[in-house]
């Protein structure tokens, strides 16, 4: 190696870092964001809108739109780079939530800024683990992207903290509390369109679907339908039933967060050093003993032990939610090139929410059907055990990552 390559390679290394020192910076950003949105929205159904169990259900089929629609959406505008997207999706997120705040006097005006929030969220899922790993060595995928959701997770200890103090000691309202919300939004973008945008052939517009990841897309159908059971359902059973309100959920987010933090870092390593089918398997297990604090603590216990009960299984269930990004190295390991990583994570996400737009509107009518929200529970858990085996069935191909 010459003098010329070793001195390229150092300001590769040190734009690399500046770059991924700046995404840390959107991650804060966001994190906030969702602090403040995550322990209010169940409760502004409820409270604003009155939904019942079957309706409350319904509403998740314009929520996930976006995200079955996004393989679709990202194809057609590939051509602007992870970067520019996931600023777009940034904007997006946060005009969706102003409009919650202040431009929704009907219902029917509260769905559509949900679907334009929702879009802003489902454009960034997939782009920030591959704007991540691209900033990554190879052999450091999870421990770079476990410290990018530790980032994250931190600061939604803020958003939580906004949303306990507001609703407890200022009489804040639903409306500012998602415009603050969207304010911390349009701030990750401005900083995620300071860094460099690589200057790489133009990607085309294309639908990806590839045999060579199929266990994959299996994968990403499952979670889905286990995911939305419990991100759904599981506050609502506490809203519902419980009577949790928002401080409570804030309270609960303060812990998981709390938790999560450590747990991004030790699920990153553990990626690193174990390998994503332990992970995986290790998290479909984990979830289904969770089903069973759902389905059966209010029937061996008093309401003041089951609510407890209920409200650890929904912080471990809530903590879980890092292991996401064992699928995103997956991808990235079984990839046969870099450019595939982006549109297949997005044609998962569209998988999984295909699959998630349905799960809650029939997880409502089970629920009002048989009067027991066991019975949704009952399904998760025979989700979970499709989860554990399928985990099992990962493998990595023995190969040189660094050419990637």
């Amino acid at each position: 190696m010459n003098i010329r390559s070793i001195t390229l390679d150092i300001k590769s290394r040190l734009k690399s870092d500046r770059d991924f020192k700046l995404l840390l910076l959107v991650s804060t950003f966001t994190g906030v964001a969702s602090g403040i949105y995550t322990p209010i929205f169940a409760n502004y159904l409820s409270v604003v809108y009155h939904l019942n169990e079957t309706q409350r259900g319904m509403v998740e089929f314009p929520r996930e739109l976006p995200g079955a629609t996004i393989m679709l959406v990202l194809s057609l505008v590939a051509f602007l780079g992870d970067i520019r997207l996931a600023a777009l999706g940034m904007v997006a997120a946060s005009l969706g939530l102003v409009g919650m705040g202040l431009l929704a006097p009907t219902f029917g005006l509260m769905i559509l800024w949900l679907v334009v929030y929702s879009y802003g969220q489902h454009v960034v899922m997939p782009l920030m683990p591959s704007i991540g790993m691209s900033l990554s060595d190879p052999k450091e995928y999870g421990k770079r992207l476990g410290l990018y959701s530790a980032y994250g997770l931190f600061a939604t200890l803020f958003g939580y903290a906004v949303v306990g103090l507001g609703f407890l000691f200022f009489h804040m309202s639903y409306d500012v509390a998602f415009v603050i919300a969207a304010v911390f939004y349009m701030f990750a973008a401005i900083i995620i369109l300071k860094m460099d945008k690589p200057k790489t052939k133009k990607k085309k517009a294309r639908l990806f679907l590839h045999k060579r990841y199929t266990l994959y897309y299996i994968l990403s159908m499952t979670n889905g339908g286990r995911k939305q059971v419990f991100l759904t359902f599981a506050p609502w059973v506490l809203i519902t039933v419980f009577d949790l309100g928002p401080i409570w959920f804030s309270i609960l987010g303060f812990i998981i967060a709390i938790i999560s933090i450590a747990t991004r870092t030790i699920v990153g390593k553990a990626i690193d050093k174990l390998g994503e089918r332990f992970v995986l398997s290790v998290e479909a297990a984990t979830l289904f003993i969770i089903c069973f604090g759902y389905m059966f603590s209010s029937n061996f216990f008093s309401k003041g032990v089951a609510v407890i009960i209920m409200c650890a299984c929904y912080v471990i269930d809530s903590s879980m939610s890092v292991v996401e990004m064992a699928r995103s190295t997956y991808v990235r390991k079984i990839s046969v090139s870099p450019e595939d990583v982006t549109p297949t994570l997005s044609a998962g996400l569209s998988i999984d929410h295909i699959v998630a737009m349905s799960i809650p509107i029939l997880g409502g009518l089970l629920w009002t059907v048989t009067g027991s929200y066991q019975a949704v529970f009952a399904v998760a858990a025979g989700i979970a055990i499709l989860n554990f085996f399928l985990s099992t069935q990962i493998k990595i191909p023995k190969m040189d990552h660094d050419e990637k």
